[in-house]
């Protein structure tokens, strides 16, 4: 089981330059990769997407990518050889016409257009990936990693309530029996309040309590809960991602206990199903930390 939230910093260097990489995630029900980096390494992004797609499912992931360049690096400025020459002649001729030294400076160069060149292009997309992936991958190791290691502490925590759950539902299932006889003997009550003897064995009698226990059975609820459990214990240690299976069995558990509480009629059962619910809502919320 893993986390949706983690952190991972990659760096690799590599003949153009250094290349350092982030990854931040939090929580999300999607996957979704922003990729964050200087504007010539646009092209990047559809790769760096795709390939942190194939390690995650679910969550919001801030990638950001620097490339600082190595001094073998190409340089992104250039500069015109022969057209500063060129200048260089025209003011050793102007000192030769005026008779006085003339002497040039640096603005009068910066002034000529197209004398001094910036590369837009930048770096090569390609060429930077060959620095790039490889801080990549080790900032995506470190991001995994770190999911893995919360996940198994939230992997503890829901085992832990999970079997609070079962404990509930144990004890529900040990007070169900008991409900048709309570009922008997509150009817029989009810109607000796009321002046009306009846003999414990009137087929009236029977045959209202027979209808009661018929109407607030729960066996069916209670054996489902049990199925839910085991599929939530082997969501838990299991391989797969189990954030939105869980999510589903959440749902299912709640209404499964639900049905229980408004068919039950018994005040022990009701205290027990509000203790379940409470528990299913802190699990609810630390699911939404799985992937």
């Amino acid at each position: 089981m893993h986390s949706m939230t983690g952190f991972g910093r990659g760096t690799s260097a590599g003949a153009h330059g250094t290349a350092t990489v982030e990854i931040a995630c939090v929580n999300r029900k999607q996957a979704e990769v922003i990729v964050q980096g200087a504007r010539d390494l646009q092209e990047l992004e559809a790769r760096i997407r795709k390939r942190l797609l194939r390690s995650v499912s679910r969550g919001r992931f801030q990638v950001s990518l620097q490339l600082s360049r190595g001094d073998d690096a190409p340089a992104p400025v250039k500069v015109d050889l022969a057209l500063t020459r060129a200048l260089d002649k025209a003011f050793v001729t102007i000192s030769e016409k005026l008779e006085r030294q003339v002497l040039p400076e640096a603005s009068d160069f910066l002034r000529v257009p197209g004398l001094i060149q910036i590369d837009d292009a930048g770096l090569d997309p390609e060429t930077a990936w060959q620095t790039i992936e490889p801080a990549l991958e080790g900032a995506l190791g470190q991001l995994l990693a770190s999911r893995a290691a919360e996940g198994a502490e939230l992997a503890g925590d829901l085992a832990g309530r999970l079997a609070r759950l079962d404990s509930l539902r144990e004890s529900i299932a040990a007070l169900a029996p008991a409900r048709a006889p309570r009922q008997r003997e509150l009817l029989l009550k009810r109607l000796g309040d009321a002046g009306l003897e009846l003999d414990l064995d009137d087929e009236r009698v029977l045959r209202e309590v027979a209808l009661f226990a018929d109407r607030c059975d729960i066996s069916e609820e209670l054996t489902r809960l049990e199925c839910h459990f085991k599929r939530f214990s082997d969501y838990l240690h299991g391989d797969e991602a189990a954030g939105r299976p869980l999510d589903f069995l959440c749902q299912e558990i709640h209404r499964e206990f639900n049905t229980i509480g408004s068919k039950a009629s018994d005040a022990e059962i009701a205290q027990a199903v509000v203790a379940a619910k409470s528990e299913l809502e802190k699990i609810r919320e630390q699911v939404q930390n799985v992937e």
